[in-house]
């Protein structure tokens, strides 16, 4: 199977994350990230995890509020986020476990994903069950 070109990506990642917003189930947006992810939605705006290009953002997790890290090296690109929200640990794995396959990762391990030379790893921070889940998502050349 080939992996799909960046924009076609964007697009297929809009259009899944729309569909409860279609279905008239939720108002959802997500951030347009390509000419044809406009085209292809042009009245969805993205939600996407900030400093990671076209990885969705779980409906329920919000930025954390510390800005992302982001650094294009020669060898490929170093990213970190961090997300939070009142969502289980085991709903945010299945909806990773879901999406991201559809937008050409493939799942290597518990929480790790692999696409085009990258590695996404989803890390629980903190350990309070009263405290909201929080995610980090880790992307690192491969």
């Amino acid at each position: 199977m080939t992996a799909l070109p960046a924009t076609l990506r964007a697009a297929s990642a809009a259009l899944l994350l729309a569909g409860p917003a279609v279905a008239g189930l939720g108002d959802l947006a997500f951030p347009v990230r390509s000419a044809l992810a406009a085209e292809a939605a042009p009245a969805v705006q993205g939600r996407f995890v900030a400093g990671l290009g076209d990885v969705p953002a779980m409906p329920g997790l919000a930025p954390a509020g510390e800005e992302p890290m982001v650094f294009d090296k020669p060898g490929g690109r170093i990213a970190e986020a961090v997300m939070t929200g009142r969502v289980g640990r085991k709903d945010v794995v299945s909806f990773y476990d879901q999406t991201l396959p559809q937008l050409g990762w493939k799942r290597t391990a518990e929480r790790t994903f692999v696409r085009e030379g990258e590695e996404l790893r989803l890390e629980f921070v903190g350990s309070g069950t009263a405290q909201p889940t929080k995610v980090r998502f880790v992307l690192n050349p491969r």
